[in-house]
């Protein structure tokens, strides 16, 4: 078991743990000391928007009958559990793959909570610009989207490596 935290990308557990309790305290801290609808103006392009999310992204689905509740409560949970397989299946030296894990597994963690303690997720960053507004999302989406970006990244660079190995070899 010991090996399995230091030899596979769990040993990136504690980067869920800390994006997990900010994603969790920052949604409570919103809650506490705003009203539903509030916003806040705090840069010329972002306020803090306090709103609760009924779907998924950009709110996919939230105007339906109540079952995407559940739906996305499960897909989060599937998610979650498929994070911390590839984790523990993912070699120490992929640094980065492991930690787009990591952080995924934060952001999908962070909502599941919210839909199963709530029926809905708290958004609250909220930003604007050229005459666009984005819609409210919150620290765990952040997460999700970092690590999305950070797992591409990947692998492009794993390409990169795999074909330089091949024309040396060639």
């Amino acid at each position: 078991m010991k090996n399995l935290f230091t030899q596979t990308g769990l040993r990136w557990w504690w980067l869920t743990v800390i994006f997990l309790v900010a994603d969790q305290v920052t949604k409570q801290l919103i809650v506490s000391n705003m009203d539903l609808y509030q916003s806040i103006d705090i840069l010329p392009f972002f306020n803090l928007t306090y709103v609760h999310n009924l779907g998924a992204a950009f709110s996919f689905l939230a105007d339906q009958g109540g079952w995407q509740r559940w739906f996305f409560t499960v897909i989060a949970a599937i998610a979650s559990i498929v994070f911390i397989v590839w984790l523990a299946k993912t070699p120490k030296q992929q640094v980065l793959l492991s930690v787009a894990f990591a952080l995924m597994l934060s952001g999908a963690v962070g909502n599941l909570i919210d839909r199963l303690l709530f029926g809905y997720v708290i958004d609250f960053l909220d930003f604007y610009g050229f005459g666009y507004h984005f819609p409210a999302f919150n620290i765990a989406d952040s997460m999700i989207f970092i690590g999305a970006a950070l797992m591409i990244f990947d692998s492009f660079k794993n390409d990169e490596s795999s074909k330089q190995t091949q024309d040396i070899n060639s």
